[in-house]
């Protein structure tokens, strides 16, 4: 191919969405095209098991591996930068470091901006609850459980109004029962949890099969007191206050915050929508901006279903890998015209394994997000099983990754 027919693709952000659109990419074309990714983080982090961290089953080298050997093996040029401004007029990504990369096509997979500010007294750093949304967060979070256990007391899980992770607060909550009931703590330690959700087992997808009748006999036979509706107004020292007045004191607290978009995105004008995330067609690209796409939770999709109050739709890893296929599917399409792949939202599939310390649940759904539940159907297997089976994903996932190699 003749050099001037050489197209740069950048990749902004290398979690599940980055990571995988640029090795899909790198698959499809080979070396015809350059490819350039950008990440303010130099290691991958494998977040679904942070959940771990906090109870010590996991350390920070057993979950990340470092992105510049995967991608130099593969041809790829990683600029350990965050993308500090995108021009989608001039087509251009301008990093922290002051780079400006011109780009024929732009992928973003950035992920969330973790919202703390949008409840007064949320997050662990300027606040009083914790998360496990990152590294830095669950490593505090294992700080916080072993001043927990010198002195227990109520704990509080949940997910804040406008959060989308609800699957994470899950397996945390079920998790640290798991955790107290080993540690014979379950008499000066009740647990409560809290979720946006209209009922509990919603997961911001209007429920998966018989998830709302499974999750609420777990809570029973645990002993779990589910809040749902719930609208946090503030968290303060040892006590979180919800709209309906009721205040819940806690020893420990974990509670996944909103989310928007990123900076990059909520400071460009017709990029994202009010809240930073990306409109998308069918096809994964921008809905204005057609040299742009974008997979995973930097993406905008509305909820299957209102509810009372705002929960929003969850991405999994499994859901933005398949989006970040199509995507890049799309874009090798434009650049060496090849055939393209159509995939709307209503159609996406959702497999998530929920975690329970020693148990757990498998849920694999079909048509999650049409309207009108139109071709919904779902399926859950629940048992000790779901457990052996996030070990296994995990060790197989972070092995072929570190290996730059999409063997799921």
């Amino acid at each position: 191919m003749p050099s001037s027919d050489r197209k740069r693709v950048v990749v902004v952000g290398s979690s599940f969405a980055g990571l995988t659109a640029a090795l899909e990419l790198k698959k499809r074309t080979g070396d015809r095209h350059e490819i350039v990714v950008l990440d303010p983080r130099p290691d991958f982090t494998f977040i679904p098991s942070l959940i771990w961290v906090p109870f010590r089953r996991r350390g920070a080298q057993d979950v990340t591996f470092p992105l510049a050997p995967v991608y130099a093996r593969r041809g790829i040029r990683f600029v350990n930068e965050a993308a500090e401004r995108i021009d989608p007029t001039a087509h251009t990504v301008t990093t922290t470091g002051g780079e400006r990369l011109a780009y024929d096509r732009l992928f973003i997979g950035t992920g969330p901006r973790l919202a703390f500010e949008k409840v007064p007294g949320l997050g662990p750093q300027n606040g009083y609850t914790h998360s496990v949304c990152n590294l830095e967060h669950a490593l505090l979070a294992r700080d916080g459980w072993d001043r927990f256990l010198e002195n227990p007391g109520p704990v509080v899980i949940g997910t804040a109004q406008g959060g989308s992770c609800f699957g994470a607060s899950y397996e945390f909550l079920f998790n640290v029962q798991h955790r107290i009931r080993k540690a014979g703590l379950q008499d000066v330690a009740p647990v409560t949890f809290i979720t946006a959700e209209p009922f509990l087992g919603h997961f911001g997808l209007g429920g998966v099969g018989e998830s709302g009748q499974m999750i609420s006999r777990s809570f029973d036979r645990l002993g779990i007191e589910g809040i749902t509706n719930s609208v946090i107004t503030e968290a303060r020292q040892d006590e979180i206050e919800l709209q309906s007045g009721r205040v819940l004191p806690f020893a420990y607290s974990m509670i996944v915050p909103p989310f928007t978009g990123v900076d990059a995105i909520r400071d460009t004008e017709g990029l994202g929508n009010p809240i930073g995330f990306i409109p998308v067609d069918e096809q994964f690209r921008h809905t204005h901006f057609p040299d742009v796409f974008a997979a995973g939770v930097a993406i905008a999709i509305a909820p299957p279903e209102p509810t009372p109050v705002p929960a929003g739709v969850p991405k999994t890893g499994q859901m933005t890998e398949t989006m970040a296929k199509v995507a890049v599917h799309n874009i090798a399409a434009d650049i060496d015209g090849s055939d393209r792949h159509l995939l709307p939202i209503g159609e996406l599939d959702a497999m998530c394994i929920l975690d329970a310390g020693n148990n757990g649940m498998i849920f694999k759904g079909s048509h999650m997000l049409a309207a009108n539940g139109e071709g919904k159907h779902a399926r859950i297997m629940a048992g000790p099983q779901a457990h052996w089976a996030k070990l296994a994903f995990e060790q197989v996932f972070i092995g072929s990754r570190k290996r730059g190699v999409l063997a799921l």
